[in-house]
């Protein structure tokens, strides 16, 4: 949808949740990778989707021609707590935990029960190709704090209203971090339930 519209863009697999990771793999070492790239384009938007929130957040303030932040379905730590610390601020259980499984120092979906958290309202084929792709993800990423600090740049959130996987009340408080937000009436993955939808409200945040 972006390429339709005129838009370059970019998508990164993580350093944290590519196949083949290693066990020391921190936020800090995703956030990198996004700096790295993100620097090398110049004046970019960071998108950052579940997980990837924590990213861009770590990332945005060593980017200097970064225009804004969008935050969708995301997780937005405040500075020092992590990932596993900002999905405890709301006291709730979703679909994502039931089918998350440990597996040594990963953390992995038990594919029968990933596409209830995350492609609910995908259509069948999507939801299929997404669970087949899907990889582990290092705890420490999961563990790792913000140390970056708040950047001058506008900043939006996407909450999607039917999300299995960050649920909806958790969505709300990360959201009051941000200059605006909207709500999708989407599951946790409108980039393949939604995408013309997703692609008007990155758009239309500039």
């Amino acid at each position: 949808m972006l390429t339709r519209r005129g838009v370059n863009w970019t998508a990164l697999d993580l350093p944290s949740s590519t196949h083949g990771a290693q066990p020391n793999t921190f936020l800090a070492d995703d956030a990198r990778d996004v700096v790295e790239i993100a620097n090398a384009e110049g004046p970019v938007v960071l998108v950052g989707h579940s997980y990837g929130g924590a990213v861009i957040t770590e990332a945005a303030d060593q980017i200097p021609e970064l225009e804004r932040l969008i935050y969708v379905a995301a997780l937005v730590p405040t500075l020092g707590r992590s990932v596993s610390e900002t999905i405890l601020e709301v006291d709730v259980t979703t679909r994502l935990d039931e089918a998350i499984e440990r597996d040594g120092d990963f953390l992995r979906l038990n594919p029968l029960l990933a596409t209830a958290a995350l492609y609910q309202d995908c259509p069948e084929e999507t939801a299929a190709r997404a669970v087949a792709s899907l990889s582990t993800q290092t705890i420490a990423s999961f563990r790792s704090p913000r140390t970056a600090f708040d950047v001058e740049v506008p900043s939006y959130y996407v909450r999607c209203s039917l999300d299995q996987a960050i649920d909806p009340l958790l969505q709300e408080l990360m959201a009051t971090r941000c200059y605006e937000s909207t709500v999708l009436e989407s599951g946790h993955s409108p980039m393949l339930s939604l995408p013309a939808a997703l692609c008007d409200l990155l758009l239309s945040t500039g």
